[in-house]
């Protein structure tokens, strides 16, 4: 890392995602202890400036003096149309599609050290007339960058982090997706990302298979003697420590994972479910493989929650934590 002593700060930016979402009050919620807890970064916050000042009020965050202090900005998007906590509206599709725009081009031009996006309705976005899959497919095709990986991370010391061979696909698009060579991508973008942004010299990645008992031996599939181990054959051939295939059932359990840098699950629900069990609330979405950092939150945007003061903002800070520490690696690397 680099000392924060002499170097200017690291710029964070963070887009508040649906406005009728929890992202507007959780941002308040954790930017309220910034200087504090990230005395080397300012972060600037991207959505519509009343929207932000009426939702932070509304949980007993004084906005204008934390903005007044000189961490914290606002990059200012108007909503398309008022916005009430709890009520999507489509018309406001675009306005949160903007802000992440708005952040990527941000961040491709050096004016931010990272971005951290809040949750966004999906549905929202595709409902304004945008064909939307997920900021993880977005963020790779507005930055052109031809592989990405998800990853998703705890905190703590030794935190469990899994990463996923494919992601938002049916299930029964899942064997077709996965070949050698993208395996073998995606075991090399985990390995570097972690060794440039984590500061883990040497990563220890495990992999599951793709079938129940990682195949049998073949009868009950042959993707991990076809496919799975091949690639795991070609990434050691570039030295990286990559192991498996193992059976997902029984990879999740301490005599494994206490070795373990990441594991590398074939699909969604093979991987994210003992993760968010484990560390649900304290969970980090990173996007891995991209030009510039990328963190989000480990949940959506709880509708019934907005505007309550319910809502915990502490998936929200670790995702802060972590960009705010990637950028330090980055920057220091």
């Amino acid at each position: 890392m680099t000392s924060t002593a002499s170097a200017s700060p690291l710029t964070i930016a963070i887009t508040t995602g649906e406005p009728a979402g929890v992202g507007p009050e959780l941002t308040a919620v954790a930017l309220a202890g910034a200087a504090a807890r990230w005395p080397d970064a300012c972060f600037a916050v991207l959505g519509d400036a009343a929207l932000i000042e009426a939702r932070a009020q509304a949980v007993g965050v004084d906005w204008p003096t934390l903005v007044g202090a000189g961490h914290v900005s606002v990059a200012h998007r108007p909503l398309a149309a008022p916005s009430l906590a709890g009520r999507l509206d489509a018309v406001n599709g675009r306005y949160v599609l903007g802000l992440l725009d708005d952040a990527i081009d941000g961040a491709l031009a050096r004016t931010y050290d990272a971005i951290v996006t809040a949750p966004l309705q999906k549905s929202t976005i595709n409902d304004a007339g945008v064909p939307f899959t997920g900021h993880t497919e977005y963020l790779a095709e507005r930055t052109g960058t031809a592989r990405v990986v998800m990853m998703l991370a705890g905190t703590g010391a030794r935190p469990l982090r899994v990463a996923l061979a494919t992601t938002h696909l049916p299930l029964k698009e899942v064997p077709s997706a996965i070949d050698i060579g993208s395996l073998v991508d995606t075991i090399a973008i985990i390995d570097h990302d972690l060794r440039r942004d984590f500061g883990l010299p040497a990563p220890r990645i495990l992999v599951t298979g793709l079938n129940p008992h990682a195949g049998e031996n073949g009868y009950l599939g042959r993707e991990e003697i076809d496919v799975i181990s091949p690639a795991l054959a070609k990434a050691a051939e570039r030295g990286i420590d990559a192991r498996g295939p193992y059976p997902a059932d029984t990879l999740f359990q301490p005599r494994y994972l206490d070795e373990a840098d990441c594991v590398l699950a074939m699909y969604h629900d093979q991987g994210l479910p003992v993760l968010k069990y484990a560390t649900f609330g304290e969970g980090v979405n990173v996007t891995l493989g991209l030009p510039i950092i990328r963190t989000s939150v480990d949940h959506g945007t709880a509708l019934d929650l907005a505007g309550t003061g319910r809502a915990d903002a502490g998936s929200l800070i670790a995702a802060i934590d972590t960009a705010v520490a990637m950028a330090r690696n980055r920057r220091g690397g």
